[in-house]
């Protein structure tokens, strides 16, 4: 053991981040004079706590090969260990002021947590500043990207602050005859998305016995629709910046994707079995929470299925895959394009056409056009 040895040691122990209490101790070897047995303790908890660099640079194992780990799978361990402090939402938004977030709608929020037995009824009165600061939407009085993803009127800055929609025909991606992109806050794009949904999915009514008005009710349940595009939008691993929110309608389901995976404890078979709520962003589920949009109990999965259960339709499937999170809607009354109706030849009609076949509505739309913000007392021609 030559005292070089020692220092390359020490010098290796030191390239360490974060640093590491580890005891060296030389071992005589009585068989072998003059060599020495190296042995580090450390505590292996801490060890393994954390992810580490040597000289500025991590490693991981793939069987017995070391090699560098990728820069994503070092972000994902750095996240998973300090969540609260690498997490996107509380980042402090580069370049915002308050005076960029949209004061009237933090108030009409405000009102809407009131009502809900939420939010207490003095912060009417409060200052939007000590509001967002209590949702810890503000680091050091400056909007965090949290805040700016639900309140923004200027989303330049955050090009993924996007939701792609669009009206597939038939069942593959091959031709669609709508094709949008919204872009805006949380709210706008919640908006956006429903409004497709209207456009695209059919709307029937009915007069009722007991109250004799008219009750309308979309093909697939609007809350069911609304509930899971709130959590697509919240939920979202917004600091994948290259990926996008999508809304995809085809002849015969609907499904939402959101950049992102389930946590550890949720998998797609028992997201429909009561579990915990594991928020991907914290304290956007919590400002939503007050709000009334969202629930923090880990309930959005079961609401959702309550909702299709209620008006008879089938339950939706969830999905884990390719670094989305996919909810899909089956559509009820579609048949297939071989159970489509015949003409006088014997064809497909919808063949015939050069189309395929569109889903059979048990009734007439009420509507072909996005509804308004209220919609007409009567149908229009």
């Amino acid at each position: 053991m030559t005292d070089k040895t020692q220092q390359e040691i020490a010098q290796a122990l030191a390239g360490l981040e974060p640093a590491v209490d580890v005891h060296v101790e030389y071992v005589d070897v009585p068989e072998y004079p003059r060599h020495k047995v190296i042995a580090m303790h450390f505590d292996g908890w801490v060890w393994g706590e954390r992810p580490h660099t040597f000289h500025g640079c991590p490693y991981y194992k793939v069987e017995s090969t070391t090699k560098v780990m990728p820069q994503n799978l070092y972000d994902e361990r750095i996240r998973i260990h300090e969540p609260k402090i690498y997490a996107w939402e509380g980042m402090v938004a580069d370049g915002v002021t308050l005076a960029d977030l949209n004061e009237g709608l933090i108030r009409n929020c405000i009102r809407l947590g009131i009502d809900g037995g939420r939010i207490p009824y003095d912060a009417l009165v409060e200052p939007t500043r000590d509001i967002l600061a209590k949702w810890k939407l503000l680091k050091n009085g400056i909007p965090t990207n949290g805040a700016v993803l639900l309140f923004s009127k200027n989303i330049d800055e955050y090009p993924n602050f996007r939701l792609r929609m669009a009206r597939f025909v038939g069942t593959d991606k091959n031709m669609f005859r709508d094709n949008q992109r919204a872009e805006g806050n949380f709210f706008e794009l919640l908006q956006a998305g429903i409004d497709f949904c209207f456009k695209h999915l059919s709307l029937s009514g009915r007069i009722t016995n007991k109250s004799l008005q008219r009750e309308e009710q979309l093909e697939v349940p609007y809350h069911a629709l609304r509930e899971a595009l709130i959590n697509a939008l919240c939920h979202r691993w917004w600091e994948l910046h290259n990926l996008t929110i999508s809304l995809a309608i085809y002849d015969d389901r609907i499904e939402i994707a959101s950049p992102g995976h389930f946590p550890r404890q949720i998998t797609p078979e028992n997201i429909k079995e009561p579990h915990e709520s594991f928020p991907h962003n914290l304290n956007v589920a919590e400002a939503l929470f007050r709000m009334t949009y969202l629930e923090n109990w880990g309930s959005g999965a079961r609401r959702i299925i309550d909702a299709c259960r209620v008006q008879n339709i089938e339950e939706p499937t969830w999905c884990d895959n390719g670094g989305f999170i996919t909810v899909t809607f089956k559509r009820p009354f579609y048949k297939p394009i071989e159970d489509s109706p015949k003409d006088s030849f014997g064809r497909n009609v919808a063949q015939n056409n050069g189309i395929v076949a569109e889903p059979l509505t048990k009734y007439r739309p009420s509507t072909d056009q996005v509804p308004t913000k209220y919609r007409p007392s009567t149908d229009q021609v």
